[in-house]
């Protein structure tokens, strides 16, 4: 089942669709947002068949299979058979890397050229809106040999990305203290002034942790935009001082991966956990690998974590660059390995890649009720853990249309009993 390469949007005044066997990311198919689109026959995460109507971007009803298509003028307008779907809220990225994503295989050192950036960050984006992200959370570099040119060429490709992906960035210098550190507090504030969304950085990396952390809290505050910032989280005592000073700040802390947490002594890891619920700190969690600057060894917590109040997300951290050369930027990868690594239940790792991460973005809630945002992952199967095991085929949905489909198709050929056997094929469901 071969992959297709993520086709870019097209331009405003025009429209395309595409889809293949594999991986496939086509335009909104030129409906109006406001348009009615009917998904008939989707089963849900609790096991009923309904029919749902979208239009003006929501939910506008959910009903028993068949009572939303039986006719009238309610029932008019583009329909799309999902018998044999799953139908969820859409899951979003919480941590990606834009900058770098998708450079793994290009020689010498990653091009920071604003050219490359951008076709990288574009590509990356429909790459994980076809999985089914329908919002992510980009990390940029800013200053240094970058510059500000990085994150113009992501906040460009976050441009030609509205009505696809709802795509925002989080801008991370590198040093923010001493005489070296007051060039990246200028720059990351003109970051903020582009339009960068969140203040980011990683304080691990600059000689004064702490005077890091006052620094991005500061410039959070200026600006009344939420905070992320990578740690491995391996000192007890930097994470109680990054809690206190953290504790209350609206619109939010974030830290991410936090791998060290799981190396600490059970108790010390316990305590410190307990300070970050504490603070209202959420954790981003990175199960499928960890991301430039920090340690890639091992994952955070996630159930202690979870036990102690803490709102734990999980995202996919790098996508196929020198940190991870083979990472997918699959959130339903990344719920697999919490519910087949970590224990969790399959409805507690979906969780972890949807509603905790689409609050940990401070997007809006989803669920597949009336009067909610029309932001929804339909995969085939009848039950959760058999989509996070076997999740070929998806239809993406974002603001009431479709943006992305997946179709895979697995036959079993050349023998004279696959038909006798009825032996198993995916197919797709089509828009009638």
């Amino acid at each position: 089942m071969p992959d297709s390469q993520p086709q870019p949007p097209p331009s405003p005044s025009g429209s395309s669709s595409s889809s293949s066997s594999g991986s496939s990311s086509s335009s909104p198919s030129g409906r109006a947002e406001g348009a009615s689109l009917l998904l008939c026959g989707a089963r849900l995460a609790d096991g009923r068949a309904v029919d749902v109507r979208l239009g003006g971007g929501r939910i506008e009803a959910v009903g028993t299979a068949g009572s939303l298509s039986a006719g009238g003028a309610r029932a008019r307008g583009a329909r799309l058979d999902l018998g044999g779907y799953l139908l969820l809220p859409a899951p979003v990225e919480p941590h990606a890397h834009a900058d770098t994503a998708l450079s793994a295989d290009d020689e010498g050192p990653v091009s920071y050229d604003i050219q490359d950036v951008r076709r990288r960050a574009t590509e990356a984006a429909l790459l994980q809106l076809g999985h089914g992200a329908t919002a992510l959370r980009a990390h940029v570099r800013v200053g240094d040999v970058p510059g500000l040119g990085t994150l113009a060429a992501v906040l460009r490709a976050q441009r030609a990305l509205r009505g696809f992906t709802e795509l925002t960035t989080v801008a991370m210098p590198r040093v923010l203290t001493g005489v070296a550190g007051a060039d990246g507090l200028a720059m990351l504030r003109d970051a903020m002034k582009m339009g960068a969304s969140v203040v980011g950085g990683c304080p691990d990396l600059d000689p004064d942790p702490t005077g890091y952390v006052q620094a991005v809290l500061d410039v959070a505050s200026e600006h009344g935009c939420p905070v992320d910032l990578h740690t491995d989280a391996t000192d007890p005592a930097r994470l109680s001082r990054l809690a206190a000073m953290a504790g209350g700040l609206r619109p939010g802390v974030t830290l991410a991966p936090c791998g060290g947490l799981g190396r600490l002594p059970a108790e010390v890891a316990s305590r410190t956990a307990d300070q970050l619920a504490a603070a209202g700190v959420a954790v981003v969690c990175l199960p499928q690998g960890g991301c430039g600057g920090v340690d890639r060894r091992g994952t955070a917590p996630v159930r202690l974590l979870r036990a102690a109040g803490v709102r734990v997300a999980a995202g996919s951290g790098a996508l196929r660059d020198v940190s991870n050369p083979v990472g997918r930027g699959d959130p339903l990868e990344a719920a697999y390995l919490l519910a087949s690594r970590y224990g969790l239940r399959p409805e507690e790792a979906y969780d972890a890649v949807s509603a905790s991460a689409r609050a940990v973005l401070g997007l809006p809630e989803v669920r597949v009720e009336a009067g909610f945002p029309a932001e929804l992952l339909a995969v085939r199967g009848e039950r959760l853990a058999g989509a996070l095991s076997l999740a070929y085929s998806r239809i993406v949905v974002h603001r009431g249309r479709v943006v992305a489909r997946t179709s895979a198709v697995r036959e079993y050929c050349d023998t004279a009993a696959s038909a006798e056997l009825g032996l198993p094929r995916q197919g797709r469901g089509q828009l009638s």
